[in-house]
């Protein structure tokens, strides 16, 4: 049985974000220079200019009237957006939730293990997700849990503030603790 026949590699054309030199159809153009005074002139005027210094005309607002253009290195401008947004998604800083579980008679030597690793997660930076986890008929220890994950937030008061106090959700009751922000 034969295979069929490959497509040819074809070079995807990235979409141009702004018009540049011939494909500016306008007549006439507003050109802004660096140091002086914008000044309107005819299109062909301007791409001449632009041609003189080895550079390109960008149109950069297209709704104005006339359309406003600048004469710089396309290529280069393009790299420098690229390179701005490549910083600025570096800076971002992702969310990650960490979640500890208890049970309702959670013993002082767990409790403690366990909270030496919030301790851990929430210099980190990490949000903290704590919750008691109630089994069969360990829900009428309702109580219990509450005082277990107030007395965990007490603990972990000077690395955290709780956004969310002890809530019953089906058959865990959860906190919600945020990392302080270091100054």
């Amino acid at each position: 049985m034969r295979r069929p026949a490959k497509k040819p590699f074809v070079k995807r054309q990235e979409e141009e974000l702004h018009k540049i030199n011939g494909r500016i159809n306008s007549p006439e153009v507003r050109v802004v220079f660096e140091g002086e005074e914008p000044r309107v002139m005819a299109t062909a005027d301007a791409i001449a200019m632009a041609d003189e210094q080895d550079l390109d005309l960008v149109e950069i607002s297209p709704n104005a009237t006339p359309p406003v253009c600048k004469i710089m290195d396309y290529k280069k401008f393009l790299y420098n957006q690229k390179r701005k947004q490549k910083e600025l998604k570096a800076k971002q800083s992702k969310i990650v939730l960490k979640e500890i579980r208890f049970g309702p008679n959670t013993d002082d030597h767990d409790f403690n293990f366990k909270l030496a690793h919030a301790k851990k997660f929430l210099e980190e930076g990490s949000k903290l997700k704590a919750y008691v986890f109630f089994r069969g008929r360990t829900i009428v220890f309702k109580d219990r849990g509450e005082i277990l994950l107030l007395k965990f937030a007490q603990e972990l008061a000077d690395l955290g503030t709780v956004e969310q106090m002890p809530k019953l959700e089906g058959k865990r009751m959860i906190i919600m603790i945020n990392p302080k922000k270091n100054k």
